[in-house]
């Protein structure tokens, strides 16, 4: 199993963000693959752009098949280089929203260009500009910006009493970027976009809802992933586990190794209910786990068993988060998904997310301790709500209007709690007083079984949502040409096809495939012929 390694990589670093503007220096790359007009225009892009509130640092040429150094790029996020698949036209600059607040954002601008548009978001708490899909998007063609959100590297500290920081980082970046990058766009071809497009997961998932909720009027079609909606109540749920688990020195502490043997466990009770035994939970919702019968008896010694502690805090992290009233904060983590979440909620450290959130953004106080966090602090968090960050409007009724949207979920996803999807899909459902039948006209959801944060997994993990993650540029395999197939043709995907590859290695060949079911659908074995094929399988009612 994997997962995003870019996001962990950057919650492990202890490397602060600065929040001022920073001014990127352009590469020195091979000029000799595009047509020259292409090149000349692209030259003097940057002395032409008049971007209202900002500065343009510099627009060059880029070669298909550079890998592009970004030494500018704050080390926390991991990122300094990327290879960049077609030629493009890279244009850099600075917008301010406030008079002490703005973002870095880039468009990337390709030869190939299909006439499409496409904003990218962000992750985490991160200030960093995901380069990776500004260079996946437009190696299909689209001309592609992102931002940094509103400040730069990973850490939460830039949000410290400063509310419009956090607005950027909740909505304004997006919004403004989206804005500026269709005028760079415009720009540069000499004419507008054709349609445009959002694609983002995590908290590019939140923001690709909170975009459908306020500002659908900028996207033709949305593909949100893993989304981090009901933000304040996820940054409460994922600090909650340290409150379970305590330090890896406590005797509530479940090891790495300890959790393997509970996922076993997880698999023989609750594999079959799918129809066949792989070692994936098409739809975990169906798996009421009980780890009483790993409990030690005897002589049995704590490494091939768990001690009463140790049961109940798999049972205490297995289970929904509630405040002090009895309300939800936040529904369960799914079973399947917890031999990754001992690398990272269950690590016997308080998550460095909620410390960031609670610290800068909801108290402003930079003594907030994490391993105090209580029902209280969950009620403050939502009552708070910096920035409107929340995210969790049921009403799509804009989106209804103006957008298409795909939404999808790794039902693995040990940071973001597959649970919460289904759950805001439903929400929307009753608010708008659609039936299934009737969001389908916009809005679909689909629950990708076996599949982690955002990717990874041991199931048919790749659909398309990453420049690693494809197999294909079928509509029908890939989730970023779903939408635009959606848009353009009218073609609504009923399933989308992940892939697995042997030992996740494309070269090996495919080990299987399985068609992932729409909402309120789940994929179920037919009891006969090769599990390795879709055919083997159908979505049945959840």
């Amino acid at each position: 199993m994997k997962f995003d390694q870019f996001a962990w990589a950057a919650l492990l670093s202890a490397s602060l963000a600065h929040a001022s503007p920073h001014k990127p220096q352009p590469s020195a790359c091979s000029t000799d693959t595009a047509p020259n007009d292409f090149k000349a225009t692209c030259a003097s892009l940057a002395s032409r752009l008049e971007v209202e509130n900002g500065v343009v640092y510099f627009s060059e040429f880029v070669a298909a098949g550079t890998n592009l150094s970004l030494p500018d790029n704050n080390a926390t996020c991991a990122e300094p280089y990327m290879l960049v698949p077609a030629d493009i036209c890279r244009v850099s600059l600075y917008v301010s929203t406030t008079d002490h607040s703005g973002f870095n954002m880039e468009a990337w601008l390709p030869s190939n260009w299909t006439g499409r548009y496409v904003s990218t978001g962000n992750g985490g708490l991160n200030g960093c500009i995901k380069y990776e899909d500004l260079a996946y998007t437009t190696g299909a063609g689209f001309a592609a910006a992102g931002t940094n959100n509103g400040h730069n590297g990973t850490s939460g500290q830039p949000f410290y009493k400063n509310a419009d920081i956090v607005e950027d980082f909740a909505y304004r970046a997006l919004y403004t970027g989206t804005v500026i990058g269709k005028q760079i766009t415009k720009g540069f071809y000499g004419k507008a976009h054709k349609k445009s497009y959002y694609f983002g997961c995590s908290t590019g998932g939140r923001q690709g809802f909170k975009a459908a909720q306020e500002f659908s009027e900028e996207f033709d079609g949305i593909v949100a992933g893993a989304p981090a909606v009901a933000f304040n109540n996820l940054t409460s749920w994922s600090g909650s586990f340290f409150r379970a688990t305590g330090m890896n020195t406590s005797d509530t502490f479940v090891t790495r190794s300890q959790w393997a043997l509970v996922h076993a466990d997880v698999l023989k009770q609750c594999d079959l209910l799918d129809g066949y035994a792989d070692g994936i939970l098409e739809y975990p919702p169906l798996c009421n786990y009980d780890p009483s019968g790993l409990q030690c008896t005897g002589s049995g010694k704590a490494s091939t068993c768990l001690t009463a502690k140790q049961v109940q805090t798999v049972k205490t992290v297995l289970s929904p988060v509630y405040n002090d009233k009895g309300d939800l904060v936040y529904p369960r983590l799914q079973p399947g998904a917890e031999i990754l979440a001992s690398v990272i909620l269950f690590a016997g450290i308080p998550f460095p997310y909620t410390t960031d959130w609670f610290r800068y953004a909801v108290y402003n106080d930079t003594t907030w301790d994490p391993t105090t966090l209580s029902g209280t602090d969950f009620d403050n968090a939502a009552r708070i709500n910096p920035g409107n960050i929340q995210t969790w409007k049921g009403d799509l009724s804009k989106a209804k209007k103006h957008s298409k949207i795909l939404h999808w979920h790794g039902a693995m996803d040990a940071i973001i709690s597959s649970a919460n999807s289904p759950r805001y899909y439903d929400h929307v459902s009753e608010t708008m007083g659609l039936s299934s039948d009737e969001l389908d006209e916009f809005y679909r959801f689909f629950t990708v079984s076996g599949t982690g944060h955002c990717g990874g997994g041991d199931g048919a993990h790749v659909i398309g949502q990453a420049s690693n993650e494809v197999s294909s540029y079928d509509p029908k395999e890939n989730i970023l040409m779903a939408i635009v197939d959606w848009v353009e043709n009218g073609n609504a995907p009923e399933t989308i096809i992940g892939t697995k590859y042997v030992n996740d290695t494309q070269s090996l060949g495919v080990e299987f495939k399985r068609a992932h079911c729409k909402y309120p659908k789940r994929n179920h074995y037919k009891g006969e012929g090769d599990a390795h094929l879709i055919e083997s399988w159908e979505c049945v009612d959840a």
